[in-house]
This record gives C-alpha cells, sequence and structure tokens, in this order.
C-alpha cells in the first residue's frame, strides 16, 4: 500500500465488522483513512466458526473468510490497516492525536471509535489461573481441543446455548450450567437441546470454581468445577476437562473514556445511529456503542453511519 502516512481524514480505532465498514465507506469517499488493530480482522466475528444470520449468505459462511474479504475490499479503495496497539488519545481539538504501544504516533482530522467489547468473566477462583489451560471464552475458537472429552459451559443466551450445541457434536459430555429458571436465548436454540443425550442442563445454578486436574503441576489444566445449585447448602463437583464462559460482554471503551467520551453506566458510549459522540470529530460504531442489538449486521450499518457523519462533518467543520 505504498509508504505509510502519520496523518489521516479519519483514524479507526478497531477492525472488528463495524471498524471495516467504517473504513471502507470513508476510502469509497475520498477520505484517506487508517484502521489500526493489533490483531487480525474480524473482532468477536472471528471467534464464531460460521455465520448463519448475515444476510446474503444462504448457506452461512465462514467468519474468518468474511472478515479477511471485509478487510481486503476497504483496502481496495485506499484504506491502510495498522498493526498497532492504540495506548491513548487526544480527541479535543481540530486535529486528533493518538499514540500506539509502537511508540508511532499519528494525526486525525476524525475519530471512529470501534474497540468493540469483550467477554465478562465470572470471577471464580481459578478463573485467571487457568486461562487458556481449560478455561475459555470461545467454543468454537477451543472446542476442537476436547474431542471426546468432558466441556462444561455456562450461560442462559444464544451464545451459551448455541456453544453447548457445537461441543455437543464432539465433545463425550456436556453440561450447560445457567443461574435462571429459564434460557434467554432464542427458540431455535433452546428446541435444538432436546434429545440431546449428551448434554445435561442444570438450571438455578451456578458455577463457584475451577479447579486444576489433580498433580497437574506444574502445567496445570482443568480438572473440575464447583457447581451450587441455589438454594442448596450443598455443592457438586463436576469433573471436567474445560470450561467455556459465555455470559456476554463488557465495551472496551477505557480509550474513550480517557479521551473524555461519554458514556453510559454500563460503560458504552452515548451516541445514535448517526454514531455521533459528544466529541465534535469522534464518532462510535459497533457494540462499543449503547443499542439495543449487537450483530455483525448492526456492526456493519453503524460502521456506515460513522463514516458517513464524520464525512459530514469534515465538510462542514474542516474545509
Amino acid at each position: 500500500m505504498g509508504g505509510r502516512s502519520k496523518q489521516f481524514d479519519v483514524a479507526i480505532v478497531g477492525a472488528g465488522p463495524a471498524g471495516m465498514a467504517a473504513a471502507l465507506y470513508a476510502s469509497r469517499a475520498g477520505l484517506t483513512c487508517a484502521v489500526f488493530e493489533s490483531m487480525g480482522p474480524g473482532g468477536q466475528m472471528a471467534q464464531t466458526e460460521r455465520l448463519d444470520n448475515y444476510p446474503g449468505f444462504a448457506e452461512g459462511i465462514d467468519a474468518f473468510e468474511l472478515a479477511f474479504a471485509m478487510s481486503s475490499q476497504a483496502e481496495r479503495f485506499g484504506a491502510q490497516r495498522i498493526s498497532d496497539e492504540v495506548e491513548s488519545l487526544q480527541l479535543n481539538g481540530v486535529k486528533k492525536s493518538l499514540t500506539c504501544v509502537s511508540g508511532d504516533e499519528y494525526q486525525a482530522r476524525c475519530v471512529v471509535l470501534a474497540m468493540g467489547a469483550e467477554p465478562r468473566e465470572l470471577g471464580i477462583p481459578g478463573e485467571a489461573e487457568l486461562r487458556g489451560r481449560g478455561v475459555s471464552y470461545c467454543a468454537t475458537c477451543d472446542g476442537g481441543f476436547f474431542r471426546g472429552k468432558t466441556a462444561v459451559v455456562v450461560g442462559g443466551g444464544n451464545t451459551a446455548v448455541g456453544d453447548a450445541l457445537y461441543l455437543a457434536r464432539i465433545c463425550q459430555k456436556v453440561y450447560l450450567v445457567h443461574r435462571r429458571d429459564e434460557f434467554r436465548a432464542d427458540a431455535v436454540y433452546t428446541d435444538a437441546l432436546a434429545g440431546l443425550d449428551n448434554v445435561e442442563v442444570l438450571m438455578n445454578a451456578v458455577v463457584e470454581a475451577v479447579h486444576a486436574a489433580d498433580g497437574d503441576s506444574p502445567m496445570p489444566h482443568v480438572g473440575s468445577v464447583v457447581v451450587r445449585q441455589k438454594g442448596s447448602a450443598a455443592a457438586r463437583t463436576i469433573l471436567t476437562d474445560a470450561l467455556f464462559i459465555a455470559v456476554g460482554t463488557k465495551p472496551k471503551s477505557t480509550l474513550a473514556a480517557q479521551g473524555g467520551v461519554s458514556l453510559d453506566e454500563g460503560g458504552y458510549v452515548v451516541a445514535g445511529e448517526d454514531g455521533v459522540t459528544n466529541i465534535p470529530g469522534v464518532f462510535v460504531a459497533g457494540d462499543l456503542r449503547k443499542k439495543p442489538l449487537r450483530q455483525v449486521v448492526t456492526a456493519v450499518a453503524d460502521g456506515a453511519n460513522a463514516a458517513t457523519s464524520a464525512f459530514e462533518y469534515l465538510a462542514t467543520h474542516c474545509s
């Protein structure tokens, strides 16, 4: 893509579907544009094996394939992808500044915040110590490591039930633990659980701890979880090889907060469909934005809206 510029019309922080859609629309509008992401493109979308609900693909599409197609499309129109992590933002003033972990600094006339969200942790004993050693937040990413083994899934939404269905195809036994008396997942997911002999559902129950397998030092991995039924004094120990946690996400809004962007009580950026934040020239798109539905299709729409708002801002304020 030629020499790397240090100044852009639009700097986009995050290369999930929202960030890549923003890059596509901004670059097609003739704006110089850079997408900052230390990992590969796709964001949370890249943690999904296959997308069945993205319009236009009757048989579904591989999430990695879609992520790289989005990235390539934006780059074809001139967007630059910078493999670096933004460490700090200075968002006040006509020109915004971005400082990366590498020490490189960039300037932009507009910034689109598209950092997305990250998995929410249970906060139980053993979770942090065994993360990556049987504790996982992405069944489609790590489920293959536990083929023919036992897995426990925690959660009650579409992701959790979907994870249990996916793991049921490859694991010998799957436990699905949910703290309420009914699932929040759509019926298409819960109906699919019926008749699966290798899935045991534990309702009104919580996982209190995860323990390493006995004699597992110096490289411990998950050996069991402690589950307690609500209202019961007795706890149940379930032997398992993996614990998959699917209890929602939390916004990656630290940079936004440090930059003075308004957040709601949950830490999401406050903005309407146009992505306009409280700071002139700063926009938000994707799961980071306060909104009722967080899906790939809504993230892409957010990216297009934020880029359009950035173009209009530059045309009227920075001409």
